[in-house]
């Protein structure tokens, strides 16, 4: 077997440079353990950017994909498949919500919610077609397509990439009065991040979720929460929204949805909302596939069984408690909910992320100043203390 540095130099000379990985290789895995092809050994805390909350490989839910994978793997949208229905009743009880439509990846399912407000805003609101106007916040993290980065304000992910989509109007991220004032007669939605985790793990002002969920129905627009990174226990809750009691009128869904093994993603609402699409207006081939199904049925299973939500809200306390009492003048704040936590500097984190994996833990630093943990919620608190052992010798230096 190759070892790491022959594995990074045939994927760095094949491959395209979009990413600029950590020098470490995954060669296999288990819960919240991962090996190199040397064997040396890592906690992985940041758990695919949360889509690996229930570890990796979790046997549940690997259990589930073989046996899916003994009777049928993908049969198209052009038929019907025989998990389909069990997914979308799965998804539909545990948002509330009674209606789904399936995707593959998380900026798939963003561009499927822009696609259903667009629509709703013609079909339902009376929004001339062409007119329709979203709003979404500075410093916001929703994928990679044209049209996704046509909303950011990150000038990597835009230069070079242009012309880009309009109809998208930036606000200040928490900020609600900034939201009212933005609204015109052709806004039909708002999409927002309950917690920004790309930008660094930040968290709106208390209220600001719920005084945006009064302001879009008083407007009747739709409001949106891109729960993909936030969803599905991570922050405490089933969904971070439920931290201030609000409902979105669409939840957009991903990475733990497919249980670390599979790409899942979907969009929920209401029918009155999700009934805009008609054969044809839509669609993907891959989307709602059997085996996708399957997984994401098991993963939703575990999360309600076992609760993962109050696990995240206990061991996130822990864990930030741990954080707390390291020493370094240069860590100026310590925030998160859940298992979703930044840690910013008022350095360039980079070097300590290196001090990390070099020491056994995994990490990656986001906006130059903050390390993201995200540990699998599956995690032992056994485990937790021994990357929390880590950490502090790592970051415990100034």
């Amino acid at each position: 077997m190759a070892g790491t540095m022959q594995i990074i130099e045939k994927t760095l000379r094949l491959g395209a440079h979009n990413y600029h990985p950590k020098e470490v290789v995954a060669e296999r895995a288990e819960g919240a353990v991962v090996y190199d092809p040397e064997g040396r050994r890592y906690y992985d805390m940041l758990s695919a950017y949360s889509a690996l909350n229930f570890g990796h490989r979790h046997p549940e839910i690997v259990a589930a994909a073989k046996d899916q994978l003994d009777k049928v793997t993908l049969t198209s949208r052009a038929f019907h498949n025989a998990v389909l229905g069990d997914f979308f009743e799965a998804l539909c009880k545990v948002t509330g919500k009674n209606m789904v439509l399936p995707m593959n990846t998380g900026a798939e399912a963003v561009e499927t919610a822009l696609k259903t407000a667009r629509r709703w805003g013609v079909d339902k609101k009376g929004v001339p077609d062409g007119r329709q106007e979203i709003i979404v916040c500075e410093n916001n993290f929703h994928g990679r397509t044209i049209s996704i980065i046509s909303m950011s304000t990150d000038p990597l992910a835009r230069r070079g990439f242009g012309p880009f989509t309009p109809g998208f109007k930036l606000i200040k991220y928490g900020d609600a009065a900034g939201l009212e004032a933005a609204i015109t007669e052709n806004t039909v939605a708002f999409l927002v991040e309950p917690i920004q985790g790309e930008a660094g793990v930040l968290i709106p002002p208390v209220g600001y979720l719920k005084a945006a969920r009064e302001i879009c129905s008083r407007q009747n627009i739709l409001l949106i929460a891109d729960e993909v990174q936030t969803g599905f226990a991570r922050t405490g809750k089933m969904f971070a929204c439920e931290h201030e009691g609000v409902e979105p009128d669409i939840y957009v869904l991903g990475k733990a949805l497919g249980g670390g093994i599979m790409p899942v993603s979907a969009i929920a609402g209401d029918r009155d909302i999700l009934d805009v699409f008609d054969p044809g207006s839509h669609g993907s081939t891959f989307g709602g596939n059997p085996l996708a199904c399957a997984v994401a049925i098991k993963a939703l299973e575990i999360l309600e069984r076992d609760n993962y939500a109050e696990m995240s809200a206990e061991k996130g306390a822990w864990f930030m408690d741990r954080l707390r009492q390291i020493k370094n003048g240069e860590i100026i704040d310590i925030r998160g909910k859940g298992l979703l936590v930044g840690v910013e500097f008022s350095t360039d984190a980079a070097p300590y992320v290196k001090e990390l994996i070099g020491a056994g833990v995994l990490a990656k630093e986001t906006h130059e100043h903050t390390i993201r943990f995200a540990p699998p919620i599956a995690i032992s608190y056994e485990e937790l203390a021994e990357a929390c052992e880590i950490i502090e010798k790592a970051l415990g230096k100034k």
